[in-house]
């Protein structure tokens, strides 16, 4: 297989290249995406004659160039999770190499974000409902979002007031409070997340 045309493409800072092969192939490719294995410009010489490995370096760099089209189209519409993004992007078609390639390459430019991802996740999910600290984690864990991120953005995002809301919510749904009960309660409510200096305003009140 041989290069027969490499043309720049948009802005050029981005470096990606319209690239034609002999075979009458088409594609943009981003150099970034070109594994590592291979020196990207070299592969982009016109007249150069591919290897088939190399040929497929190529391919893989479109299929990633693709494959990051769609997935900027949909953080676009909506702050995604790494997880959540490379399942739609599976979902659509997209060979699991690419879209492991992909996301990666948008968290390290920022695009994406989990602890942005689960910040958001958390106050949208504080005005809708309040529920335990505990459920929030695992529910923000059920969606690939690793635990420690998950904990992070729950602090960050949990103020003391919608907390202490939280936690007479809780109990009014879940356990009731009667004579002289709060002190049993405090091991079951660390369990499921609340604070100490929450739960020692309740058995203030």
């Amino acid at each position: 297989m041989q290069v027969v045309s490499v043309r720049p493409s948009g802005d050029p800072k981005a470096e990606v290249y319209r690239i034609e092969l002999s075979d009458g192939s088409l594609f943009s490719i981003k150099l970034a995406y070109i594994p590592s294995e291979y020196y990207p410009e070299a592969l982009c010489i016109v007249d150069n004659v591919l290897s088939s490995q190399e040929e497929g370096a190529l391919r893989f760099a479109a299929s990633c160039v693709r494959a990051e089209g769609q997935a900027l189209r949909l953080v676009a519409r909506a702050e995604q999770s790494s997880h959540g993004l490379s399942c739609k992007l599976k979902q659509r078609g997209h060979a699991a190499p690419c879209v492991q390639r992909v996301v990666s390459r948008l968290t390290e430019q920022g695009i994406l974000s989990d602890y942005r991802y689960a910040q958001i996740w958390l106050r949208t999910r504080l005005a809708r409902k309040l529920e335990s600290p505990r459920y929030l984690l695992a529910a923000l864990c059920s969606r690939g979002i690793d635990r420690d991120t998950a904990q992070e953005a729950l602090t960050e995002v949990l103020d003391f007031d919608t907390e202490l809301a939280m936690l007479h919510q809780y109990l009014e749904k879940k356990h009731p409070v009667r004579n002289g009960s709060i002190p049993s309660l405090r091991e079951r409510l660390k369990y499921e997340g609340f604070s100490s200096p929450v739960i020692d305003r309740l058995e203030e009140e």
